[in-house]
């Protein structure tokens, strides 16, 4: 019984963490403007480059450099990372695919 209730608080655990949308929120003044740089050549046909981003970790921001990545599929298109201040909270809403 104590295996199926922790098991049953775990599954209800990570089902709300997921319902969090990948939304982050904090207290903060603004990120910084976006670093640029030389991004090279795709490592192969297919590959997108998806750009760095500023990411909040503690009380400070901290650069995160871009990376080249696959498609999970054909026709994906890849949506960076945003802040945005939301009434004296800057929210941010992780990277990701649309399909």
């Amino acid at each position: 019984m104590k295996k199926l209730l922790l098991t049953g608080t775990v599954l209800v655990g990570t089902l709300l963490t997921a319902c969090g949308g990948g939304y982050y929120s904090a207290r903060i003044g603004p990120p910084p403007p976006p670093r640029y740089g030389i991004v090279g050549r795709a490592p192969g046909p297919g590959y997108v480059w998806a750009d760095g981003f500023w990411d909040l970790r503690g009380s400070r921001w901290v650069w995160t450099g871009g990376r080249w990545m696959r498609p999970p599929r054909g026709r994906s298109v890849w949506v960076p990372r945003e802040w945005h201040n939301d009434g004296g909270h800057w929210r941010s809403r992780g990277g990701y695919w649309r399909m």
